[in-house]
């Protein structure tokens, strides 16, 4: 397509039979049928549901939206995806990330639509839709709901996740009575929004700004602040620009965007389930992404921003504190600057009139949260493929520790004896949970910060060495090893260790290792057979049949392009139905 051609038009602009029942139906909508060839249609991307408080915001601002695409000259329509809602949508919304990125792409395929809004919010809705736009390669840009308001308990502010597990420790060592436990319901989500802390929400539209999809200083503002109804307006007439400026997703989604963007989450401290986010996204374009990039990049880049669960604010200070410009200003020597962004201008143009108005919340890199190494890869004999720890909200005294395995076989098998009296774990052991990865549900669920055992929260205990081929959530804490690669079901090395077998965790050296031998690990695999899955049918049939392991993204196998050929986007026949 160039500026003066719209995909659009091979099905308004004909004079046809089909033409005319295609303009026909806009009139239905109250669009003149005569005016309708030659103005861009602009497909407006929106999740909002009941089911999912985050997103709710969204019908406001879609009307905003589609202000804008109006004065802008275009024709704004909206359409529905399926919403992943993180809350209540079990038992994992990255089961369903690949789904949604299906719907929009063959939406976007199937359609007239020459550029399109994505409104994101929760988790997976924001790298769901990045993965879409990388397939479709039409116009694109993304906005996000933005943080919900901030609630209190006790007289103090309280985020919608980390302190939540802080409190959830508390309630079950019987430091907090039932009617505390029921006061604190009301104060964790005070408006619809996003959660307000640097979690995986927060991370993934942070990144997006980052890598140049959102425009620039609009991750940050609050759900219910006038100016993120100020930017979808803008947002609106900037999405009519880009179709004329053929300004698509190959040209932002680039290998040197993508690396600001792991620069970005090193330095926010940003969410673990960025790294399959990231990987997905890039994989969708051919390009590779692998864990050493994302270690190496971390070794050079302080942590700067102060939130929780890795610091002690929220996302309101962030946003008045100067928000991702000021961030990016403050590790401007560490980017790539000139990677396009959906403004028309480089990431280096964006920021360069960047401020920051409080340096306890955005500090400068000779202050640093925390010097650098904020996330850390891990690689060894149980974890042959890797595996994730977000070392910045893990205990440091715990980051080299040697300690003897107590296995959970589930999670289901984890909930039924962590509180035993009779588990035998003490504060030395090291909690081992399997069968929770990408095929093992399906679907990866955040079950990996595996509670700390009842009678070790009694003795002031609060964090242990936690090792999981799951997922955790952005808002979680502790030193918790993640995405454990091969995942047990496929037979990675997790799927054998044994009651007692003594677990080395070095993350200065990277390594995570099972203390027995080569050989008496082979010798277990042999005995070992995987348990069938119970999903016979249906997208969970699919799911588990094509999934790809934590280090590949756990994208589809069929959605990442083999080839230059195969990243490209096949348009439909326009005809008759």
């Amino acid at each position: 397509m160039s500026p003066t051609s719209l995909r659009s038009d091979q099905w308004f602009a004909r004079h046809d039979e089909v033409g005319l029942r295609h303009r026909s139906v806009l009139s239905t909508m109250g669009f003149d049928p005569q005016s309708v060839a030659g103005r861009p249609i602009i497909g407006i991307c929106n999740p909002a549901s009941d089911l999912n408080n985050c997103e709710i915001g969204f019908r406001e601002l879609a009307e905003v939206i589609k202000r804008g695409v109006t004065a802008a000259g275009g024709i704004p329509l909206q359409f529905p995806t399926m919403t992943l809602g993180g809350e209540l949508l079990k038992p994992s919304d990255l089961l369903y990330r690949n789904l949604v990125s299906m719907d929009i792409e063959e939406t976007v395929r199937s359609y007239p639509i020459d550029g399109m809004i994505l409104l994101c919010s929760c988790d997976k809705t924001t790298p769901a839709q990045l993965m879409a736009a990388a397939s479709c390669d039409i116009p694109a840009l993304q906005l996000s709901a933005g943080p919900k308001a901030v609630g209190h308990w006790r007289g103090q502010p309280i985020s919608s996740g980390t302190d939540v597990w802080k409190y959830w420790d508390d309630y079950r060592a019987g430091k907090l009575a039932d009617r505390d436990w029921h006061q604190l319901e009301h104060c964790i989500s005070c408006s619809y929004g996003a959660c307000n802390e640097m979690g995986t929400s927060s991370t993934m539209t942070a990144l997006s700004e980052a890598i140049g999809m959102m425009p620039t200083g609009t991750c940050s503002i609050p759900a219910n602040d006038s100016r993120r109804r100020t930017a979808a307006e803008a947002a609106g007439r900037r999405i009519v620009e880009m179709v004329g400026e053929d300004l698509r997703p190959s040209r932002i989604l680039t290998r040197e965007a993508l690396e600001n963007a792991i620069r970005t989450l090193c330095a926010i401290g940003g969410s673990t389930n960025a790294v399959i986010h990231l990987i997905a996204i890039a994989g969708r374009r051919g390009i590779v992404l692998p864990l050493s990039l994302f270690d190496q990049i971390s070794q050079t880049t302080p942590m700067i921003v102060n939130l929780k669960p890795s610091g002690k604010y929220l996302m309101d200070d962030f946003h008045r504190a100067g928000g991702l410009p000021a961030v990016l200003e403050e590790i401007a020597d560490l980017l790539l600057l000139d990677c396009m962004t959906v403004s028309g201008t480089t990431l280096g143009e964006n920021i360069e009139s960047a401020d920051c108005y409080d340096r306890d919340v955005i500090r400068q890199k000779c202050n640093p949260v925390f010097p650098s190494g904020a996330l850390v890869t891990l690689a060894g004999n149980l974890t042959p493929d890797g595996a994730v720890l977000k070392s910045s909200a893990a205990t440091p005294q715990l980051l080299s520790h040697t300690g003897p395995a107590v296995v959970f076989d589930s999670y289901e098998d984890m909930l039924q004896r962590i509180d035993s009296d009779d588990l035998e774990v003490t504060p030395e052991s090291v909690l081992v949970m399997r069968n929770t990865g990408p095929k093992g549900v399906p679907g990866m669920p955040e079950w990996g910060t595996i509670p700390i055992p009842k009678k070790l929260l009694a003795r002031g205990v609060r964090d242990m060495v936690r090792i999981s081929d799951a997922r955790t959530s952005g808002t979680s804490y502790g030193t918790v090893i993640l995405h454990a690669a091969p995942e047990a079901v496929v037979g990675g090395p997790l799927a054998v260790v044994e009651n007692g077998d003594l677990i080395c965790l070095d993350a200065a050296k990277r390594t995570l290792n099972l203390l027995i031998s080569d050989d008496e690990i082979a010798s277990r695999l042999s005995q070992w057979s995987p348990t069938p899955s119970p999903h016979l049918r249906g997208y969970l049939r699919l799911f588990v049949d094509h999934v790809l392991q934590a280090h590949e993204g756990c994208d589809l196998d069929f959605l990442r392009p083999a080839s230059e050929d195969a990243i490209r986007f096949v348009e439909p026949v326009v005809g008759r139905s």
